[in-house]
């Protein structure tokens, strides 16, 4: 008899098992709602030795910021960050340090007590973001900027070095960002932020910008992006409105081989209320894929700012170079990248700072960088 009662429980059991495995399995599955957040936390450092055969007097070398020293060991950027992802909200918090740091925020301003570059440099971005529709997201913080095709992280950039027109356009803005991506073809993204690169003000006005990127194929992707705000103090007696137009391309023409292409232009009002001042520049990179580890980079650029509204050199002509670079990327293991890099510009005046004082009409330096993500 309890022979019989156990096999009848076992026969119950199994009848239980095969009826409700299917629900359990079901009810352990994520479902597509998920709400649970991910967050990460993570680092890069990038190291540096760049030697400027002008070899300027103070080791600073003028008109590029990565690399931004002469001669010198040293670290071009690291950060280190936490991100947050969700459904419905995200964000991003990251510290940095670096010579590069240290060049690009010096410019930013002084209103107060409590705003400048000694705390705003530590800070590479810090946003929240809140989703307000089906592919609509709000993001408010000081996040990374929104113009041309290079970044501020070495690491995402084809070759090591950032051209003259991304040097000079801005690297990070603090404001905030409607984005849509109406398609998986195309992101538009509008910015309301304070000004051309500074995250304390420099007047009452606010600025704007657009950017849409369209992937027409799964290989080739155009891009555009403006800005427009008013760049002159509130006690200036012409508005000095900047306008700035840029577009991109970046296509892949085989498995190896990538290629980007981009032409700014800009103009602003002069502050004497005669006319507008005007720049422009352009740059086309390409990569090559030769092995599995290794990778070559070219560039050729060009930018003109005869005005000097954005680089002041006190020649006459203001910055009117070209430029050619060379580089060879080495990743000996995931996660980690060499890159050495050799690049000329060449100005219609002399601009460059050499060792005995002087100034030249050329220059040319070689950067070699180890660089860390983790």
């Amino acid at each position: 008899m309890t022979k019989m009662v156990i096999r009848m429980l076992r026969t119950t059991i199994a009848a239980l098992v095969t009826l409700i495995a299917p629900e359990l399995v079901h009810a352990q599955a994520p479902s597509a709602a998920d709400t649970t957040p991910r967050i990460s936390i993570g680092g890069f450092v990038d190291g540096y030795f760049a030697f400027d055969f002008n070899r300027p007097p103070n080791s600073d070398r003028a008109f590029t910021t990565q690399p931004a020293r002469h001669n010198e060991f040293n670290v071009n950027l690291a950060f280190v960050e936490a991100r947050l992802d969700a459904p419905r909200v995200r964000g991003r918090f990251a510290l940095q340090t670096g010579t590069s740091v240290q060049s690009n925020y010096a410019g930013e301003p002084r209103n107060g007590t409590v705003s400048g570059p000694d705390l705003a440099r530590l800070i590479q971005e810090a946003f929240a973001g809140v989703k307000i529709a089906d592919n609509v997201w709000i993001d408010g913080g000081i996040f990374l900027s929104h113009i041309g095709l290079e970044g501020f992280i070495s690491r995402d950039n084809l070759a090591y070095t950032r051209s003259l027109v991304a040097d000079y356009s801005p690297y990070y803005e603090s404001g905030v960002r409607l984005a849509w991506v109406p398609t998986p073809r195309v992101t538009a993204v509008i910015h309301v932020v304070n000004g051309w690169q500074n995250i304390s003000e420099t007047n009452s006005a606010k600025s704007g910008g657009v950017r849409v990127d369209y992937a027409a194929s799964p290989t080739t992707t155009f891009t555009y992006y403006n800005y427009v705000g008013d760049e002159g103090a509130d006690s200036a007696r012409h508005r000095q409105v900047r306008f700035y137009n840029g577009a991109g391309l970046k296509a892949t023409f085989t498995p190896a081989l990538l290629v980007l292409a981009e032409f700014d232009y800009g103009t602003q009002g002069r502050a004497s209320g005669s006319g507008n001042t005007s720049w422009y520049g352009g740059m086309l990179t390409g990569r090559y894929q030769a092995t599995p580890m290794a990778a070559i980079v070219g560039r050729v650029e060009r930018y003109a700012d005869t005005d000097q509204t954005i680089v002041i050199t006190g020649q006459q002509d203001g910055l009117r170079a070209n430029g050619l670079s060379l580089g060879v990327d080495i990743a000996p293991q995931a996660r980690m990248l060499w890159r050495t890099e050799i690049r000329g510009l060449q100005a219609a005046r002399a601009v460059f700072p050499t060792h005995d004082g002087r100034s030249a009409k050329s220059d040319a330096f070689v950067v070699s960088s180890l660089a860390l993500t983790f």
